[in-house]
């Protein structure tokens, strides 16, 4: 097993953990963290678990985006955001086409790309303080590639509602939308994970897998044609003016002032 610098693994009677821990950061996602997910994805689904638990370290599941990244982000060049976007392409899909069961053990704030890679797990489970929201709009950023996902967890209606708004959940709103499983106080949250592992793992491995399979297979072609185009979309808005200003205005503590709103008036 790989040697990690933001990830912690635990196996135990056919259950692996994945933890993402950078709790200083509240796990937010930068690079690294991306890439180790997905490395651990990878083996996690060749080894002999049967069921993955994904959570975070300390008081959030993960908040979105690393700050510090978001500074320079703007300044990338075409290339170089495009490759930034198949990075977050690759590990939602990998959590999309995995295997084996996982669960999501949400003990915190999941926001943004967090709220992506929990919600998209099997199961997800959170306590009553966890938090969902898909905020890109607030920053002038697009969540292009989530809408992918969510457009079919949710529908077109509630997608646009979430994305258009960057409103923030609580879990029992998000429990009511579908997005969650369950909503378990948070000191037994781990005692109810562990007990849905355990469940299934008295199932059979090969029809789970294949049930999955089959659900993910199904409108494969369709899907991979939208997030190339969401790529593609996120890769462009890095460069755009309403996202300049929007990281300009989350660093001076002001509200965004948006070229497009007075591009618009001309």
């Amino acid at each position: 097993m790989s040697d990690y610098k933001h990830l912690l693994i635990h196996s135990y009677q056919g259950v692996q953990t994945i933890t993402m821990n950078r709790p200083e950061k509240r796990n937010a996602l930068c690079p690294l963290l991306v890439e180790e997910l997905v490395t651990a994805l990878d083996q996690a689904a060749a080894c002999e678990c049967e069921v993955v638990i994904l959570t975070g370290a300390g008081s959030a599941f993960c908040a979105g985006l690393d700050m510090d990244n978001l500074a320079t982000m703007h300044a990338l060049t075409l290339e170089d955001a495009r490759k930034d976007s198949e990075r977050m392409a690759k590990l939602l899909l990998a959590i999309y086409r995995f295997p084996k069961p996982m669960i999501a053990s949400v003990n915190g704030p999941a926001m943004a790309g967090g709220m992506a890679l929990a919600t998209l797990c099997d199961f997800t489970y959170a306590t009553p303080e966890a938090r969902f929201a898909y905020t890109e709009v607030r920053l002038g950023y697009i969540p292009a590639i989530v809408a992918t996902f969510l457009s079919r967890q949710m529908g077109e209606k509630r997608t646009r509602e979430l994305l258009l708004s960057g409103r923030i959940l609580k879990a029992e709103e998000a429990l009511r939308m579908g997005l969650v499983s369950r909503v378990v106080p948070a000191g037994e949250l781990r005692a109810e994970v562990t007990a849905l592992a355990q469940m299934l793992r008295l199932n059979s491995p090969q029809a789970m897998k294949t049930v999955k399979h089959l659900l993910t297979q199904s409108n494969a072609a369709q899907l991979e044609a939208e997030i190339e185009a969401a790529i593609q979309a996120n890769a462009e808005q890095h460069s755009s003016e309403d996202f300049r200003e929007g990281v300009r205005a989350f660093f001076e503590r002001r509200k965004a002032d948006w070229p497009s709103r007075h591009a618009a008036a001309v």
